[in-house]
């Protein structure tokens, strides 16, 4: 039988990158592009700054399970106003690791909390469905350029 550390530091397949979002200002739109460079402060064209909270992370998996929440299908990911969208892996088994998504080199740091926002784009109870699922942040080890479509996994 493995051990506890062993387990925790396998994964079954690489994950995939969805959807990418810049977010130009403060309560400005969303706005999705196809390819984009992630440097030591964030995604360019966003208006992220550099540190623990450069990047931010959802799993596509969790946006049919916050619209499941809501009485409703698959959430927008533009109204969860993270950056990047990644399906197939386990965001949450990489919290501390450091992991590659395209040519960048990111470290998952803590969880991106559900901001009172979603009460305001889902209504009532939009704070409570996102609670749990709302991704992580990521702080930036290697700049690079990620593109849709691009492996997401471990550095081992």
């Amino acid at each position: 039988m493995a051990d506890l550390a062993a387990l925790i530091a396998g994964w079954a397949k690489p994950g995939r990158l969805e959807w990418i979002g810049l977010r130009p200002d403060r309560r400005a739109e969303v706005q999705p592009v196809d390819t984009v460079l992630i440097s030591a402060d964030g995604l360019e064209g966003d208006r992220a700054r550099a540190g623990k909270r450069a990047v931010t992370l959802i799993q596509q998996e969790h946006l049919v399970a916050i619209g499941s929440y809501l009485g409703r299908g698959l959430v927008a990911p533009e109204i969860l106003r993270r950056n990047l969208v990644v399906s197939g892996i386990n965001l949450a088994a990489l919290k501390g690791r450091e992991v590659q998504v395209g040519e960048a080199i990111l470290r998952f740091t803590v969880i991106c909390a559900p901001c009172s926002r979603m009460e305001e784009a889902f209504g009532k109870g939009g704070y409570s469905a996102v609670r749990g699922h709302g991704g992580w942040c990521a702080e930036v080890v290697k700049p690079g350029r990620v593109v849709l479509g691009d492996v997401v996994q471990p550095v081992d």
